[in-house]
């Protein structure tokens, strides 16, 4: 089988184990049935994600024109500190800001390659935690608008890490944490306008990859320096790729890319 089509981060079911779709405009592939199948990638071409023109990818699947133009690149998205939406102030479209910005957040604790805080919409719970290849997850304060999650993070991380060691993560070179524990030491840093929204009373999620084995030794495949690609498929892990000869291919990272997938 061949498919055609612009990479964007894989969709994801909630399942044992997580079940993963690569989403084109004509196809719809359901992943984990590729898994012990030889899967050949070809990179044909770019697509920025925002104005569909054939141009270089810059960052997050957006060509730098609307990387540096869109509101949905905007400095908030990484560092949610930054909103101001809730202040009416508009960074570069106060509409799509305040739909975005002012709706409920969850700060949370995961565990990936070891415990991180981050911050996501309450609508993208459990995806952001799948997306970032957690084992465990536990909500910690759910606040009204970014801005609040966000500087809750800034608070936080000075105590606990905020990024996941990729490399850590697809080894699964991890160990179990509790979760709750670790919410409960960390209460006492939560900034004073954050704190009436602790969530005092939760449990972990636990998530479960489709993964045969973890690679040992990992070779990150960028298509940009190696555009055509082919191996075995034996696992799926937050949004990579992992294959037999311990290659790992990071969809998100590579959105934008229009590839050739045969099967």
């Amino acid at each position: 089988m061949l498919y055609t089509g612009v990479l964007t981060k894989m969709q994801t079911e909630f399942l044992e184990p997580i079940q993963y779709y690569l989403v084109f405009e004509n196809d719809f592939i359901h992943v984990n049935q590729l898994l012990n199948k030889t899967i050949d990638i070809k990179l044909i071409g770019h697509q920025c994600l925002s104005c569909g023109l054939n141009k270089s990818i810059y960052r997050q699947g957006f060509c730098k024109t609307c990387f540096f133009d869109k509101p949905f690149a905007g400095d908030w998205i990484m560092r949610p500190e930054l909103s101001t939406a809730h202040l009416g102030k508009e960074d570069r479209d106060l509409d799509y800001e305040t739909k975005v910005q002012l709706q409920p957040h969850i700060v949370y604790l995961a565990n990936s390659s070891n415990v991180k805080v981050g911050v996501t919409r309450k609508s993208q719970v459990p995806t952001r935690w799948i997306d970032q290849g957690a084992h465990e997850a536990v909500e910690i304060v759910e606040v009204p608008n970014r801005y609040l999650a966000g500087i809750t993070e800034v608070a936080l991380k000075d105590y606990v890490a905020d990024k996941t060691n990729w490399r850590t993560m697809l080894k699964n070179d991890i160990k179990d944490e509790d979760l709750l524990e670790w919410k409960q030491k960390l209460k006492a840093y939560i900034p004073e306008e954050a704190l009436p929204y602790f969530i005092e009373d939760n449990t972990e999620t636990h998530i479960k990859f489709p993964v045969e084995h973890y690679p040992e030794k990992l070779k990150s495949l960028n298509l940009s320096k190696t555009p055509h690609y082919s191996g075995k498929l034996i696992g799926i892990k937050g949004q990579y790729l992992i294959f037999e000869d311990d290659t790992v291919f990071n969809v998100r990272s590579n959105e934008g890319s229009v590839v050739e997938l045969s099967i």
